[in-house]
Formats: structure tokens, C-alpha cells, sequence
């Protein structure tokens, strides 16, 4: 029960929010400032994406970087991580 509060909580007390806002101000409204909130969410998350992305693309040269060094250091072994599938 408590998983489902901590799961569903926060949208919960949104749509309760929704529900009280509701009933003070014309629905129309109501629904327009979600709809501006959820783009609003949407864009953030478009920012954070793109930040993830980044990140990968600077560890995917660390790794081609790491393994130039350990192809100078032990030919074999890289070899050897190629055929693991690394």
C-alpha cells in the first residue's frame, strides 16, 4: 500500500488539486495551466535527455581512449576483450 502511495502519491494530489481548482475556476482554464505544466515537465525533460546524451557520447570516447592505451600496453588482451563481446 505504501508503494502504491509513493508511486501514485504525487499524481494523486495532482488530480486532486485538479479536482478542487475545478470547481473555483472554469474547467478550460484549469485544463490549459495543466496542459502548460505538462509541456512545461516535457521540455525538461527534453533538456535532461539531451544532457544524458552528451554524457554517452564523452564515455564512448573514454572507452575508444582506454582502449587505444590497452591496445599499446597488451595487444593480447584487447583481443582477448573483443572475443568476450566487450
Amino acid at each position: 500500500m505504501l508503494d502504491l502511495l509513493k508511486d501514485f502519491g504525487p499524481t494523486l494530489a495532482g488530480l486532486l488539486a485538479l479536482l478542487w481548482a475545478g470547481r473555483r475556476v472554469s474547467t478550460s482554464a484549469v485544463w490549459k495551466e495543466e496542459a502548460a505544466a505538462w509541456e512545461h515537465r516535457a521540455n525538461r525533460l527534453i533538456i535532461e535527455l539531451e544532457d544524458v546524451k552528451r554524457e554517452l557520447v564523452k564515455m564512448e570516447g573514454y572507452s575508444q581512449a582506454l582502449v587505444r592505451l590497452l591496445t599499446s600496453i597488451d595487444p593480447e588482451k584487447l583481443e582477448e576483450l573483443r572475443n568476450r563481446g566487450l
